[in-house]
């Protein structure tokens, strides 16, 4: 085994289009001594909507982070309709027009539905800033009943939901928010197949307008292939494939996947040999 040849690591390198929104080179991300990202180059174009697919771990929520102003990364540098892009904060990036469905969804179980759609973008009365309680609650019914989501009370608090309504309601929150990109950190997650259709159908509506770019951590093959037009896969911290869905496989991203696992493995053993190897050479 020790002479065995690892397989050669795939690293995307950084690539545009003219109509690029956004644009990441070489991202890097530390967490102590935990390597979240190594080297993440990824583009998105306007219209798009992008897979980012890999294992638990691979680093697909750090990137969201990073992008989305929750975060700063070590190295690299990002770029936002062709100009230099360094959120400093959530706020910031949403300024910019970024958008976020985390994956804890950013919900308070004590506030009712509408109070939650319109969390930190409140709608207030002029001149004395009272919550505008009649036009946010207007608001939140035309935004869920927009995606197809059945909620009976908006009053409700979200404490009393189900997962599949909790995350249609963190989804109908940032699809109203008129954001030119939208984060969107398993959005499918908790959904049942009736939801979960019904959030594929709103992105099928958002694609077909254009003018929303998606960033989309999916798990479900079968989700990518109907939804996404493009597909990038980090393994180990790196993008190790970026291909429009229609020239890749679910056959070619499992490949990709298991030869990571094998080439990890490999290099774990080779360590475990060489650390053997100078106790052997003492007997």
């Amino acid at each position: 085994m020790a002479d065995q040849a690892l397989p050669l690591e795939r690293v995307v390198r950084p690539s545009s289009a003219d109509d690029d929104v956004f644009r990441a080179e070489h991202i890097a991300k530390r967490f102590g001594p935990i390597t979240a990202l190594r080297d993440v180059n990824l583009h998105l174009r306007k219209g798009e909507v992008l897979a980012l697919l890999g294992d638990n771990g691979a680093g697909k929520t750090t990137l969201i982070k990073i992008i989305c102003g929750f975060q700063k990364q070590d190295s690299g540098t990002m770029w936002l309709k062709g100009e230099p892009y360094a959120p400093k904060s959530v706020l910031d990036a949403r300024a910019h027009g970024i958008d976020t469905v985390y994956q804890d969804l950013a919900l308070v179980d004590e506030l009712s539905v509408y109070h939650n759609m319109f969390l930190r973008r409140e709608r207030v009365l002029r001149p004395i800033p009272f919550l505008n309680n009649v036009l946010m609650r207007r608001e939140a019914r035309k935004a869920l009943d927009e995606i197809g989501i059945h909620i009976p009370s908006i009053h409700a608090p979200v404490a009393r939901l189900s997962g599949g309504q909790r995350q249609a309601i963190a989804v109908a929150r940032t699809v109203s928010s008129d954001a030119d990109i939208l984060l969107l950190d398993e959005p499918l997650a908790a959904m049942g197949a009736k939801e979960g259709g019904m959030i594929l159908d709103l992105i099928g509506r958002l694609k077909e307008q254009g003018e929303v770019s998606i960033i989309m951590i999916l798990h479900n093959y079968a989700h990518v292939f109907a939804a996404c037009d493009r597909v990038s896969l980090i393994t180990d911290g790196v993008v190790s494939l970026d291909k429009p869905t229609s020239e890749t496989s679910v056959e070619e991203l499992n490949e990709i996947v298991v030869e990571e696992y094998r080439r990890a493995r490999q290099a774990v053993m080779a360590g475990e040999l060489e650390a053997e190897a100078p106790q052997d050479a003492g007997e």
